[in-house]
């Protein structure tokens, strides 16, 4: 089981990109969140089996087709553990 915490940065409100993230990451199997944040990226958690969580982070980087991702940037690990995969409101 790996958890991470991941900020991406970009043109990634406005576009799908907490859909796109909540819809990929149940496909990977991975729980955790996904939220907008005031400074215009976007944060999750994913937890799950380490190939999908590295998975799911290489998806970030290209994003759903309307995004335009700049960096993946990895934060501190928030303890815990998670059931399904939500998507929060905006911090």
């Amino acid at each position: 089981m790996r958890t991470e915490h991941v900020r991406i940065e970009g043109r990634v409100q406005g576009v799908g990109y907490r859909a796109w993230t909540r819809r990929t990451a149940l496909s990977l199997g991975l729980t955790g969140w996904v939220r907008n944040r005031r400074d215009g990226s976007v944060e999750a958690v994913f937890q799950g089996p380490a190939e999908a969580v590295d998975t799911m982070i290489a998806r970030c980087r290209r994003g759903p087709e309307m995004s335009d991702v700049s960096q993946v940037l990895l934060l501190e690990v928030e303890a815990g553990t998670f059931t399904g995969f939500e998507q929060r409101e905006t911090a």
